[in-house]
Formats: structure tokens, C-alpha cells, sequence
């Protein structure tokens, strides 16, 4: 039930409210600003916060296609790189693997604290959509009935506002409330804990390589990824729950030294370590992606491990689907697409779960400790670079191509 405090406001309408300004609720929110559907935004950081807050990169074309279609990737043609290739180091040498000349497709790399600007942007300043950052205390109500509706908390006033609509999208990550008022028993969460840890790192240091590089070796697996020709993002694997403190300059440079070295490479340029946390490697998928009035996107509904760089691209096929389904049900009153929405999404969800699965005993195999599972990990490698049929298959996967649910 929605209660009220003695300094609450009159309650406010909109259609649909989003909670949660990440990459999936703005491109909703765009998408239906787009359709002329009002819509609020409400987001409990500030608006620079999410402008800067550091996450990932990596941008499948569907999804870069998607976004270009709804008017929202200007910048992001303009200024992303365009990468056609990626490189493995194992045994000591370096192996490039050109996925582009196999499959036609690539990779865009943008930094999503760049996208998330461009889209607060388009959706706050030019499309003239509701936003309200620094919101405390929010709380979802009567999402099983046909008048649901959102309060939270004014930071600056301190009073409570209710806020009626039609439909609530739950796109707040893996914290927020959305999941959290799922009821018990309504929802079921699948959970994989891979039991490794990655030491993500932000350098700022140009990158030392001109596509993305993956080194397995027996210390642990190393990642390098271009974020700008400043900044290069790393990972290096670690025992999970690990603290950061653990890791000081010299250390972490001369692990990703030797983890990342092989035969003709050169030495990575090294600089200060601007970001510095442990991530502990796991993932989960809520099934159904809805509950009534509340409709799940982006981690609150599932959360991908970046091993394999998926969750952003993810969040964004949810933004497509639900914002046409939301357009459809409030112009047309055609129900069919939020019917079968997560349906719809979970195809793809449970495709880069396996994948991110397999890649993931591919990068750890050679660290286990086990000279069998390094054993099969070496014969993997060695067949995406023998076999040409195993070599497409790879490539359609780790760019999503072969996912069109």
C-alpha cells in the first residue's frame, strides 16, 4: 500500500516511469520521448556522477545499429573506435584473430560514462524528458494492480513524492529496488559464481596495443582494452574478495608485464592507476523479466560477468524491446510485444550466459591448477586458430551476430 507522510506533495501522472538513468533507462526513455509518451526518469545519483562513472566499453554493431536507428549514436559513429580484431597471448606468442574478415562485423569501443552523456543529453535537453536526480528512498507500489505507482524522497526538500502511471521499468542494476520488490516466489533467480576474482584497472596510459588482447598464462589471466588514446582499461585475475590495497603500482604492472608478454611484443606503456577495484566474477538471470506493472531491464533483471563484455549490449537490446512495447501498448493499445518481452529477451540473455561461460574456461583454464583443464584449454585455443569453422563459430558468439532472438 502507498502511505503518506504529513509533508508529502499532491501526487504527479506519468504513463511510464524508469527508475534508474543507466544505459537501458535513458535509451527507453529516449525511445519513448521519441513517440511523444511522457515518461520520468528518476536516478538516486547526480547527473555528473553518472556522466563519469567508469563501466564498460565494448559495443556489439547490432546494438550500435539499434541505437543509430533511434537517432542516438551521433557522437558514438563520430568518435568510438572501430575494431576489427582482437589478439591472444598464450605458450608465449601472440596469435591476432581477425573476426571482422570471417564474419563482415566489428566492435565499437565508446566508453559507456561517454554514452550515458549522450544520452541524458538527447533525452533531458533535447527531447525535453523528466529526469530527477539525487532521489532517496525510493519505493515501488501496487504493482499487481492496474494503478501502480513510485514515491521517493525530494533530496533538497526532504519531501515525499508519489508519482501514479501506468507501468514501471526497473532499470537500476543489481542493487536496486526493481528486484528487490519483486515478491517472493513470483520470480525465479538463477545464480553462477565463477570463483575468480578480476582486478579491473583503469591506467592513465595510452594503450599498448591496437585491438583488444587477452593473455593467458599460468599466474593468471590479463586483459588489455583501449578506453581512449589516454586511458587503457586492464583485468587482471585474482583471488576473488581480494583487496585492491593487496595490489600496489609495482605489482600490478610488473603481473600485467609478464602476464600480457609474449614473443614480439612490445612492453606496455605504463602510467598511474586511476581506478583500482576487485571485481568477484558472477552472474544471475531473473526469469520472468516481469511482474505485473513492473517491467525488469539491463542488470536488474540479469547480470552478465564482463568476461566476455556483454551487459551493456544486453541492457540495450532490453531499451529496444521494451520501448517499441511500451510505444505499442500506449498509441496503438497492442499488448502483444510486453506480453512477449521477456520471452523475447531471454534468448539472447541465456546465449551470452553459455558463451560468457565457455570464454571464461578459456581465459582461467591455463591458471586452474589442473593440468588437465589447462590441458583442454590449450586445445580450444589451438582449435580457433586451426579450424576455420571453429574459428566463425567463436566470432558470430563473441559479437553476438548469430543471437537475433
Amino acid at each position: 500500500m502507498t502511505t503518506t507522510t504529513p509533508n508529502s506533495t499532491g501526487p504527479e501522472r506519468f504513463p511510464v516511469v524508469i527508475v534508474g538513468a543507466g544505459p537501458a533507462g535513458l535509451t527507453l526513455g529516449n525511445i519513448l520521448r521519441a513517440a511523444s509518451v511522457d515518461c520520468l526518469v528518476l536516478e538516486i545519483e547526480n547527473r555528473e556522477f553518472i556522466e563519469q562513472r567508469p563501466r564498460a566499453g565494448v559495443l556489439e554493431e547490432w546494438a550500435v545499429r539499434g541505437l543509430e536507428q533511434r537517432g542516438l549514436a551521433g557522437n558514438l559513429l563520430a568518435r568510438g573506435q572501430v575494431h576489427h580484431e582482437c589478439e591472444f597471448r598464450f605458450a608465449g606468442q601472440r596469435y591476432r584473430f581477425e573476426y571482422a574478415e570471417l564474419t563482415g562485423h566489428h566492435h565499437f569501443v565508446y566508453p559507456q560514462p561517454l554514452l550515458v552523456t549522450d544520452l541524458v543529453r538527447e533525452y533531458a535537453d533535447v527531447r525535453g524528458g523528466a529526469i530527477r536526480f539525487g532521489v532517496r528512498d525510493v519505493e515501488l507500489h501496487d504493482l499487481d494492480s492496474d494503478r501502480p505507482s513510485v514515491s521517493y524522497t525530494d533530496p533538497e526538500s526532504g519531501q515525499r513524492h508519489t508519482v501514479h502511471c501506468d507501468f514501471v521499468a526497473g532499470c537500476d542494476g543489481a542493487r536496486g529496488v526493481s528486484r528487490a520488490a519483486l515478491p517472493p516466489g513470483r520470480a525465479h533467480v538463477s545464480r553462477y559464481d565463477y570463483g575468480i576474482g578480476w582486478l579491473a584497472l583503469l591506467a592513465q596510459a595510452p594503450p599498448s596495443n591496437d585491438c583488444v588482447v587477452f593473455g593467458m598464462h599460468p599466474r593468471g589471466f590479463a586483459g588489455h582494452m583501449a578506453r581512449s588514446p589516454e586511458v587503457t582499461r586492464y583485468y587482471l585475475e585474482c583471488p576473488p574478495g581480494d583487496d585492491p590495497e593487496n595490489w600496489s603500482h609495482e605489482r600490478v604492472w610488473a603481473e600485467l608485464q609478464e602476464r600480457l608478454g609474449a614473443a614480439g611484443a612490445p612492453r606496455l606503456t605504463e602510467g598511474p592507476l586511476i581506478e583500482k577495484r576487485v571485481l568477484d566474477m558472477h552472474s544471475y538471470v531473473v526469469e520472468p523479466m516481469a511482474f505485473g506493472r513492473l517491467f525488469l531491464a539491463g542488470d536488474a533483471a540479469h547480470l552478465t560477468a564482463p568476461i566476455a563484455a556483454k551487459g551493456m549490449n544486453l541492457a540495450l537490446h532490453d531499451a529496444f524491446l521494451l520501448g517499441d512495447a511500451f510505444v505499442a501498448q500506449l498509441t496503438k493499445g497492442d499488448r502483444s510485444g510486453l506480453d512477449g518481452y521477456s520471452q523475447s529477451c531471454l534468448g539472447r540473455v541465456w546465449d551470452y550466459q553459455e558463451f560468457s561461460q565457455w570464454l571464461s574456461e578459456v581465459y582461467h583454464g591455463t591458471s586452474s591448477g589442473d593440468p588437465h583443464r589447462a590441458g583442454t584449454t590449450l586445445a580450444r585455443l589451438r582449435r580457433l586458430f586451426g579450424s576455420p569453422s571453429a574459428g566463425l563459430a567463436f566470432a558470430e558468439q563473441y559479437l553476438g551476430k548469430n543471437a537475433d532472438y
